[in-house]
């Protein structure tokens, strides 16, 4: 084996956003692209020689050839072994499993999460650190500085590995070993949950539908749901990866899996729906006649955990993004624990986590997970349901109204305006920030706003601080409009603003969402002014 040095010339575009660097596949297909990329999370990593580095993607276009880049950069930089998902397939939260369970240094995983893939779509590489969570700002930071300066990367000139087959191979010094993608994951599920009573349940006529949307979680669900815990063969929908998502969005929303909620809330509906995204960290729960709202998910689901053995002791805290509705924070409030707010991305989480500060996380993007991982986890979060209806024999629907009733509703939505020119978008953006500090005391249509600021987060363990995280106004009735721009598209901006209204009157919490925040919506057309700016019409999307 002979290590090489190539030469090469930085790109001046590779910053990793929210969750690592996304691009379109023609521009992580330019000369080096990759490389210097993954080489320079290698320089930043410190000391890698005889270390343990595991490999994986969602199946997307390109991932193959990338895995193999990867092996070769890998070993010629010293790594000991090199664990790879059995046809480079590994969910995001798989990932994070083995590198916590076999104590490697990393991962590297490939996925634009959500995002759809081809030839022509999205591409993304993530490196995720010891502890199993997405790398901290800190590293981030640390590898783009680097590859603003990188000349030169190391490989070794040998045959691509064969990833079809579990098994061993050796290349000097480095173990390069193929493994089950879903063994452990799996392990791991049944570990946490009460699979004896979440089998019964299914047994004594309970009927379930997933939609992996031809992305990662399909063998994993397939092995779960339907082997394990013996839904009926079917019950599992879209479950082989492929390359561009069989041309769909593997997004698991009311727009992409619209499929799915037509299903459940039709006559034919089976009692319980659920999908993931590209990746495996995101989650959509459907009852019976019930769509669950991700914030809405993230409270049920922490006011409930006790009834799953791994919970039963009592949750330490619960975590949210910043823009994710207040919900959980009555839940906290109510079993005397604490209740964090974070920035977008599931790298804030990781330092509450790995001090015990908090058990369960959430954003409303829909990603919610535990401490039994440091990423968000779809499969997760459905086995948590699962579980939980086992135990209470309700339905969907029910648990949910019950919750309303015991703790109000917030009513929430997400509006997206998407493929918005970047410097239009940060017009937007700069022009709100100016108008902050005259904000706090004004009214508008009858509301008062009682504080208007830059979100910043102090880290309470390590006392780093992440400025600039999102606009919120938040208003005296515990009303919010909060407003930021995305970090994980590839194409323009995306301005995403949030509304959020509290409802505690038990005969005004069946009310249609949009038409709860109507009189919010509009106060926020006329603070935010993105239509007027922008030229859009309406959001490109609601959720």
């Amino acid at each position: 084996m002979v290590i090489k040095t190539v030469a090469t010339k930085p790109y001046l575009d590779q910053m990793p956003g929210t969750s690592g660097l996304r691009k379109k596949v023609p521009v992580f297909q330019q000369e080096n692209y990759a490389e210097n990329f993954i080489q320079s999370i290698f320089d930043v990593s410190g000391d890698v020689k005889g270390k343990k580095l595991v490999i994986g993607g969602d199946g997307r276009f390109y991932n193959d050839q990338v895995i193999q880049k990867a092996i070769r950069l890998a070993v010629a930089n010293g790594f000991g072994h090199v664990m790879i998902g059995q046809n480079g397939i590994l969910s995001t939260p798989a990932v994070s499993n083995l590198i916590r369970k076999y104590k490697a240094l990393g991962g590297i995983v490939l996925s634009a999460s959500h995002n759809p893939g081809g030839p022509k779509q999205d591409f993304g590489i993530k490196y995720n650190i010891s502890n199993g969570g997405p790398a901290p700002e800190k590293f981030t930071n640390a590898a783009f500085e680097r590859s603003k300066l990188i000349d030169q990367y190391l490989t070794v000139e040998t045959s691509d590995i064969d990833l079809s087959q579990i098994g061993k191979h050796q290349i000097g010094a480095t173990t390069i070993e193929i493994i089950d993608s879903v063994a452990d994951y799996a392990e791991m599920m049944e570990d946490i949950f009460d699979f004896d009573a979440i089998r019964t349940y299914i047994q004594s006529g309970f009927t379930l539908q997933f939609d992996a949307m031809h992305a990662v979680t399909g063998p994993y669900a397939k092995e779960i749901f339907e082997k394990r815990l013996g839904a009926a063969e079917g019950s599992v929908i879209n479950a082989v990866p492929l390359p561009d998502f069989g041309g769909q969005h593997p997004d698991p929303n009311l727009i992409y899996a619209k499929g799915l909620y037509d299903l459940l809330m039709s006559d034919n509906a089976p009692d319980f729906g659920a999908a993931s995204d590209g990746d495996g960290d995101r989650n959509m729960i459907i009852g019976r006649g019930m769509f669950v709202a991700p914030s809405d998910s993230l409270a049920v689901l922490a006011a409930n955990a006790h009834l799953v053995p791994a919970y039963a002791a009592g949750l330490k805290g619960i975590a949210r993004s910043m823009p994710t509705s207040c919900a959980a924070d009555r839940v906290a409030e109510k079993l005397k624990i604490g209740m964090y707010e974070v920035p977008t991305g599931w790298k804030f989480f990781g330092n509450l986590l790995d001090h015990q500060m908090a058990t369960i996380c959430g954003e409303e993007s829909a990603g919610t997970s535990s401490d039994h991982v440091r990423e968000k986890d779809g499969l997760w979060a459905v086995l948590l349901w699962l579980n939980i209806l086992a135990v209470r024999r309700q339905s969907v629907a029910d648990i949910v109204n019950e919750h309303w009733r015991d703790f109000g509703r917030n009513y929430y939505s997400r509006h997206d305006f998407e493929g918005v020119d970047t410097d239009v978008a940060n017009k937007v953006m700069q022009r709100l920030r100016g108008e902050l500090a005259s904000l706090a005391g004004t009214s508008i249509d009858g509301q008062t706003i009682e504080k208007a600021d830059d979100f910043a987060y102090h880290d309470p363990v390590d006392q780093s601080v992440s400025a600039h995280q999102g606009i919120r106004i938040l208003f005296d009735n515990g009303s919010r409009i909060v407003v930021r721009l995305s970090g994980t598209g590839t194409t323009g901006a995306t301005i995403r603003i949030y509304i959020e209204r509290y409802e505690a009157d038990e005969d005004k919490l069946a009310l249609d969402t949009q038409e709860a925040l109507a009189e919010l919506i509009a106060i926020a057309e006329k603070i935010i002014q993105v239509k007027a700016i922008t030229g859009f019409e309406a959001p490109t999307a609601i959720i």
